[in-house]
C-alpha cells in the first residue's frame, strides 16, 4: 500500500521530507503522497507540514503500526520488513504456528488484542485491548533439541533487558519465563517449537509475550489479580507500545544472532536478575509437592533446589512459587 510506503518513509527521516523526495523515492506523484499523508492525519498521525520544507512525523502513530515498527529496526534487523500488526487475533502464538509453513523466518506478529491468549500449563492469560503489548515472533534456529529447551530462558533476558531499555522499568525474572516488576507478574512469555516427522529435528520456533502496559489497579482486581499483576503506567513507567515493540524486536534479533554460542553471557544476566534465587519456594518433585530453598540456575537454565527433604533437587519444568 502507498500509505505504508508513506508511513515508513517518514518514520525513517529525521527531519522533513519534501514531497518532492517523496514522490521520487516512491515512483508517484506529488499530489499522491499528499493524498496519502492526508490519510494518515485523518487516521491520527502527527505530521507537521511547512511549504518550504516538506513533511515530518512529529510522535509516533496513535496505534501500532507494522510499517513504522520497521522502519525503526536498526538496518539488517531480520524482522524488518516482516512485521505484521492485527486489531485482534485469538493468539498470535496460535496464528503464527498456523501461518508457520508459508511464513518466512523472522517474521513478528503483534495484535492490539487477543480473544483466546494462552500462557504456559494452558492457563489463560488476558488480552484486553490498549492494555498490553502482545508479540509473537517465528525463529528457525538451526540447532538441537537439547539446546531449544533452554530458549526460554535466553528469551527471559532478551525481554527484560528491552522492556528496561524502552521503559527504564527496574524488570526482574522470576524462574522460568515470568517477567516481575516490584514483586508482581509483568509480562509472560510462552516458547513453542514443532519438529519434522522424518527426522525429530526442530522445525520452527514460535516466542510469544504478553507485556502489561496500561492496566490499572481496579482492572486487576475485576480480574482477581490485585495482589499478582502490575503493568507498567500502574508503575510509574509509562511506555509507547511501538517504541517498546522496537525494542523487544532488537532484541529478539540479537538474541538470535547470539544462540546458542553465547550461553555463558545469557546465564550470567539471566542469574543476574532472578528473584527466584536464594527464594523458599514449593515445586511439583516426583508427583508430590516439595518445598526447599533455590540455590542456583544451572547450564539448562533449570532451577537448582535445596529440598528440606535433605535432597538437591533439579527443576526444568512444572510450577514453582516462592513462598
Amino acid at each position: 500500500m502507498e500509505r505504508d510506503r508513506v508511513a515508513a518513509l517518514l518514520a525513517q527521516s529525521q527531519g522533513y521530507l519534501s514531497g518532492e523526495e517523496m514522490s521520487r523515492a516512491l515512483g508517484v506523484t506529488r499530489a499522491a503522497v499528499w493524498k496519502e499523508i492526508e490519510s494518515l492525519r485523518g487516521a491520527g498521525w502527527p505530521i507537521r507540514s511547512s511549504t518550504r520544507k516538506g513533511y515530518q512525523l512529529a510522535g509516533p502513530p496513535p496505534a501500532l503500526s507494522a510499517p513504522y515498527i520497521s522502519a525503526k529496526l536498526s538496518s539488517g534487523n531480520m524482522f524488518a520488513g516482516n512485521v505484521i500488526v492485527e486489531p485482534l487475533v485469538d493468539s498470535t502464538n496460535t496464528r503464527l504456528k498456523a501461518m508457520a509453513a508459508s511464513t518466512p523466518t523472522g517474521s513478528a506478529l503483534l495484535a492490539e488484542e487477543q480473544s483466546g491468549g494462552r500462557g504456559t500449563h494452558g492457563r489463560s492469560f488476558q488480552s484486553p485491548k490498549g492494555d498490553g503489548l502482545y508479540l509473537s515472533v517465528l525463529i528457525r534456529p538451526h540447532v538441537g533439541v537439547a539446546d531449544l529447551l533452554t530458549l526460554t530462558g535466553w528469551v527471559g533476558v532478551a525481554a527484560r533487558e528491552a522492556v528496561e531499555r524502552a521503559s527504564g522499568a527496574p524488570v526482574d525474572i522470576k524462574w522460568l519465563n515470568d517477567l516481575y516488576l516490584n514483586g508482581k507478574k509483568l509480562c509472560g512469555i510462552l516458547t513453542e517449537f514443532a519438529l519434522l516427522a522424518e527426522s525429530g529435528e526442530p522445525d520452527y520456533v514460535v516466542v510469544g509475550m504478553g507485556v502489561n502496559m496500561n492496566q490499572t489497579l481496579d482492572t486487576f482486581q475485576a480480574q482477581g489479580l490485585g495482589d499478582i499483576a502490575t503493568s507498567l503506567a500502574l508503575e510509574g513507567w509509562p511506555v509507547e507500545p511501538n517504541h517498546l515493540a522496537v525494542c523487544l524486536l532488537e532484541a529478539l534479533d540479537q538474541l538470535v544472532r547470539d544462540f546458542p554460542q553465547k550461553r555463558a553471557d545469557y546465564l550470567e544476566r539471566y542469574r543476574a536478575h532472578c528473584v527466584t534465587l536464594g527464594r523458599r519456594v514449593s515445586f511439583d518433585g516426583e508427583g508430590t509437592l516439595q518445598t526447599g530453598t533455590v540455590t542456583g540456575v544451572d547450564e539448562a537454565f533449570a532451577l537448582v533446589v535445596a529440598g528440606d527433604d535433605g535432597t538437591e533437587h533439579v527443576v526444568s519444568s512444572g510450577t514453582v512459587r516462592m513462598i
